[in-house]
């Protein structure tokens, strides 16, 4: 997995931001839409990723891109606390 800074840096010349967020076991968010794309990528711990009906489990290193206006859900299955990068494009 790359590091923070790395993907940060990776992510702007796409574009985007790049926060980090962090989750407590069982954690769910569920059916979101944002106006604008979003890239997510797993640092630690194990997500369940929803969107457009298809499920995806995420394990760290794993980046899934969100095109804007497609809901979407995303929960902490692993168990543990789960950190996850996450970032918007600019508009």
């Amino acid at each position: 997995m790359k590091t923070r800074t790395a993907l940060a840096t990776e992510w702007a010349k796409k574009g985007f931001s790049c926060d980090l967020w962090i989750d407590p076991p069982g954690q769910r968010w569920e059916n979101y839409v944002h106006e604008v794309d979003e890239l997510l990528c797993v640092a630690e711990g194990k997500l369940e990723f929803e969107m457009n009906g298809t499920k995806k489990i995420l394990n760290k290193g794993d980046e899934v891109f969100i095109p804007a206006k497609v809901r979407h859900s995303v929960r902490n299955v692993g168990g543990t606390t789960a950190r996850w990068l996450y970032g918007y494009r600019h508009s």
